[in-house]
């Protein structure tokens, strides 16, 4: 008999409940912690989502040609040994106005102010997804900054998620084991907190009967979200007395922004690598240090270069010098194997952009949108719809990741459906 699908899914009334592993599951010849393990391996999809406050220069960023027939602009010449490993998308975005203060939707299409009015509030695409990983990982996700922040990483109840902007801070994290006091403490607050959720359990059940259909409604999703608290304590008990990996490298030092970058996305490596992590989010922060790059003004002053050439090279050599450290990373990311086969990179899928189309001009229109990795079909510059009526949500190329990540839904944030053009391998 055929066994059944490991990602068989409950469904009733448009709710979409995954199945626990089942004996069921398991392929004739192989044993439970066996087929476990080769669930968990196939399993193993990334997500690393890379972003600045300012965007790119749009006509040093995208390229004139369409399809793969396309010569790489400026700022992406320091990628041209991946050229065949990633696509540019021009003419998607989350359809906001507002510059900066619209910035915040890059990874999740929605705005603060409209968050209540959404079904899942304005999560970002790297929460969405580590919501989907939960216990499997130490870190459902891993979110890092330089000098400063974007404002990416958003849940659902529209908290952003703060970064660690600290390498040495992340590098404890992942890769230092607390002391037997420190276990100890936490241990005492998660028993706190499991006896308080207990508590606020019992006494809510005990009144359920008294309420009418509405209010019993608004309670079970209050209890909803108690019960989704109680899975994450259990997941930090289950993590607590697990020995953290063994790296080689030593402990970072803190230092300036032209090594900090090619720290934190050495972190970010092995972050997966050791799959400490499988969702990561790096925010390159409006407060670089430029003078590291020889310049002598600040990254916002460049960002709003109104077309002088001075303020556009400087403002150049900033955003080449990111793409130059995507790329290493990429590299990196194609140097280590893979437990489920391949490559890091192949199972991994890389998005770089931001939330500002152009920093000059303030618009949110036409975002510099990178995708590389993950098994899709690369190497193309996908052009879509300018005019207004035919453009497509940049939430359509979210939802298509979000699939090709293993999650079985049909919408995410302002999307319409899948990116079409853009499938996987």
């Amino acid at each position: 008999m055929k066994p059944l699908n490991r990602r068989t899914f409950l469904r009733s009334a448009g709710v979409c409940l995954a199945l626990p592993f089942l004996d069921a599951m398991i392929p004739v010849g192989r044993t439970a912690s066996q087929a476990f393990a080769l669930a968990r391996e196939q399993a193993a999809k990334r997500l690393v989502c890379i972003g600045n406050p300012f965007g790119m220069i749009p006509e040093r960023f995208f390229p004139s040609g369409s399809g793969a027939n396309y010569t790489l602009p400026p700022l992406l010449q320091p990628l041209s040994a991946h050229q065949q490993d990633f696509t540019i998308f021009s003419n998607l975005d989350h359809g906001v106005t507002g510059g900066h203060r619209t910035a915040h939707t890059f990874l999740s299409g929605i705005r603060i102010k409209d968050a209540k009015m959404m079904p899942e509030g304005n999560i970002s695409i790297d929460q969405k997804a580590a919501e989907f990983v939960g216990v499997n990982t130490r870190f459902p996700s891993l979110n890092v900054s330089i000098n400063g922040h974007c404002e990416m990483v958003w849940t659902r109840t529209g908290v952003r998620v703060p970064p660690i902007n600290n390498p040495q801070k992340v590098f404890q994290a992942l890769f230092v084991d607390t002391t037997a006091q420190e276990k100890e403490r936490r241990a005492i607050a998660l028993e706190q907190h499991g006896s308080i959720l207990d508590a606020v359990m019992g006494e809510a059940r005990s009144f359920e009967r008294k309420l009418g259909q509405r209010d019993r409604e608004k309670l079970e999703e209050y209890l909803t979200s108690v019960r989704t608290v109680e899975k994450k304590l259990g997941m930090s008990k289950a993590w607590l007395d697990k020995p953290k990996p063994q790296v080689n490298m030593a402990m970072p030092e803190n230092g300036p922004f032209v090594e900090t970058l090619p720290l934190m996305y050495d972190l970010i490596a092995l972050s997966l690598q050791t799959d400490s992590t499988r969702i990561a989010t790096l925010e390159v922060g409006q407060g670089i240090k430029t003078t590291d790059l020889g310049l002598n003004t600040n990254y916002h002053k460049y960002s709003h270069h109104g077309k002088l050439p001075e303020l556009m090279e400087g403002l150049t050599i900033i955003e080449k010098y990111q793409m130059e450290h995507l790329g290493l990373f990429f590299d990196k990311l194609k140097a280590i194997e893979d437990p489920a086969g391949g490559t890091l990179f192949d199972n991994t899928m890389v998005l770089s952009g931001s939330g500002m189309g152009n920093g000059s001009s303030h618009s949110n229109k036409n975002l510099p949108i990178l995708l590389a990795g993950g098994g899709f079909n690369h190497g193309q510059h996908l052009v879509f719809p300018e005019a207004k009526p035919q453009r497509v949500p940049l939430s359509n190329l979210y939802l298509s990741m979000l699939q090709n990540f293993g999650l079985e839904i049909d919408h995410f944030g302002q999307s319409t459906g899948t990116l079409k053009g853009f499938e996987a391998k």
